[in-house]
């Protein structure tokens, strides 16, 4: 009878998608975002094939040496900033996310920020609860019906947001590197100058890459509206804070709705914190109970798939499957 392959579960795998797992598997567990490589012992090591694991596992050269046998890593995220991809891919290492599950619900937190700050939603909770209202009117505040959306990427979530735009008849722009036939219909490509110029909100939906981080700074924000509101449900570090920081004080523009930010979970010091044209969120983008269930079902398929021979739904650097087949 074949051994079963040893695979490290370093994410909230379900009792019942465990028991799956196990019937094909042999699990090691390692405690969520703890380093494999000092949890288990050496001889351990030397057997694992495969993992499944959060963006806090990072999956780099030092861990790759540590788990010299590991064909797949199965990232819980549609993101995949925690991977040395040319390190995994060297080493044939295969890379799996979790796209497409998580589209709806990081769109509907994209939409909420944008509401909460136009109609300043938050304050308004609080001048209620507070007991102002008994002393006067609450301030007015902005539509965002007619206005300019831009995206800046336009790929599975910033068209999702861009339908949903539809509903409030604002009109879509957006940038990429390249015009994206799907897009048709939905929003018209502008050069990236154009899209901080133009948009009365600007959402972004790029990933974290040494090329993006820090893409959006004093340079753009300057670019941007007075009257305009920057939204962030991609990855923190794409914005410099810093420079944020500066405009938000300055009124260089109106405001921010971020669910990422370049540190988290964002410590309560942090200056955004102390912003009234702030609006914060604590990474929720995918936090529902229904999209967390999607993204780990998909995260275990594409684990189990790639070491049964199988082809995974979602793959980072497919390549690496390829040139098995």
């Amino acid at each position: 009878m074949n051994q079963k392959p040893k695979v490290i579960v370093s994410a909230p795998v379900p009792p019942d998608l465990r028991e799956r797992l196990a019937e094909r598997c042999e699990i090691l567990e390692v405690p969520t975002g703890q380093n494999p490589a000092e949890v288990l012992g050496e001889d351990e090591r030397a057997q694992i094939e495969g993992m499944v694991c959060t963006v806090r596992t990072k999956v780099d050269q030092a861990l790759l040496d540590a788990l010299p046998a590991l064909k797949v890593s199965s990232n819980f995220a549609v993101g995949f900033d925690n991977v040395d991809l040319a390190a995994a891919t060297r080493r044939k290492v295969l890379i799996c996310n979790t796209p497409g599950v998580l589209d709806g619900a990081v769109a509907d937190v994209t939409i909420g920020l944008m509401l909460c700050l136009s109609r300043n939603l938050v304050a308004g909770d609080a001048f209620v609860r507070s007991g102002s209202w008994t002393k006067g009117a609450f301030p007015l505040t902005r539509d965002i019906r007619g206005k300019t959306l831009g995206l800046l990427g336009m790929g599975r979530i910033g068209r999702v947001v861009a339908r949903a735009a539809q509903a409030f008849d604002m009109k879509v722009i957006y940038h990429n590197r390249r015009e994206d036939p799907q897009a048709e219909g939905l929003a018209t490509y502008v050069d990236r100058d154009e899209l901080f110029k133009s948009s009365d909100v600007l959402s972004v939906h790029i990933p974290l890459s040494a090329e993006t981080r820090h893409s959006i700074g004093k340079r753009e924000l300057e670019l941007m509206k007075p009257t305009a509101y920057l939204i962030n449900t991609a990855r923190g570090p794409v914005i410099d804070e810093a420079a944020l920081v500066e405009a938000l004080r300055a009124g260089t523009i109106a405001g921010a709705g971020l669910d990422v930010m370049e540190q988290e979970p964002l410590p309560a010091d942090s200056p955004l914190c102390a912003l009234p044209n702030v609006v914060l969120q604590a990474h929720v983008g995918s936090a529902t109970h229904e999209t967390r269930r999607a993204m780990i079902d998909l995260a275990v398929a594409n684990l189990m798939d790639a070491l049964g021979g199988q082809k995974p739904q979602a793959m980072v650097n497919a390549e690496v499957w390829q040139a098995r087949a």
